[in-house]
């Protein structure tokens, strides 16, 4: 066998990625409930995109309660915490595996492959995690906002390959191509496959720092497993 692990990304990956307009009328919904313009709050929403995948907010409850300070509103407590759980309930219907997914995972672990979960993402996404189904297939997942490293980060890569007892050039690397991940995990020596499905083309796609990619190209989870095993 060629590898002894599989990294995964995980939105655009194992899951669907965000719609822009499906994101944009949740965080709309957060604004009505915090009583602000939502043109105001959007703003500094998406430009803060950063700091969330950063770890930079101990909760999500901290974050909406900055935003209002650096727009000086003096919002109550009930109300951050009900704009926190809408989107806290928006990633929990965002984690839904794909088609393929599960069966993808499963099979791999079957045939001995340590299976690792890279994600750039805010903090609900390591609380929901353990309740996610993909959670008994991947033997380890690494969040951004837990270690304060992002994609591209070569230190982000070497973090998942040590956890998992691997060595880079034992991996490869499956995403979507996000936050430049798939010339990242090339650059520490993995090897690296794009998944683009075909109905993520359009360009309601929340894909965040896209990269255009020349390698390998899949468009279903379950072609991994050749890749993997051959």
């Amino acid at each position: 066998m060629k590898y002894n692990a599989v990294i995964f990304d995980l939105f655009g990956t194992l899951v669907d990625i965000f719609s822009y307009t499906h994101y944009s009328q949740t965080v709309k919904k957060m604004a009505e409930v915090l009583r602000i313009p939502p043109e105001t709050f959007t703003d500094i929403w998406f430009n803060t995109t950063h700091e969330r995948a950063l770890g930079l907010f101990p909760t999500m409850e901290a974050h909406i309660e900055d935003i209002c300070r650096r727009i000086q509103v003096c919002v109550n407590r009930a109300d951050i915490e009900e704009a926190a759980h809408i989107k806290l309930v928006y990633t929990r219907n965002s984690l839904h595996p794909r088609t393929d997914a599960l069966e993808t995972l499963q099979e791999l672990q079957s045939r001995g492959l340590k299976l690792g979960l890279l994600s750039d993402c805010s903090i609900e996404i390591p609380q929901l995690w353990s309740d996610t189904p993909f959670s008994r297939y991947v033997d380890t997942a690494v969040f951004s906002c837990d270690v304060s490293m992002k994609k591209p980060d070569p230190r982000v890569y070497h973090l998942v390959c040590q956890r998992l007892s691997v060595e880079a050039e034992q991996c490869l690397y499956v995403g979507d191509g996000g936050s430049f991940e798939l010339s990242g995990a090339q650059g520490v020596g993995m090897d690296a496959v794009c998944i683009r499905v075909p109905y993520e083309d359009g360009e309601d796609a929340h894909r965040i720092e896209g990269e255009e990619w020349k390698g390998q190209m899949i468009s279903t989870l379950k072609e991994v497993i050749p890749l993997a095993t051959s």
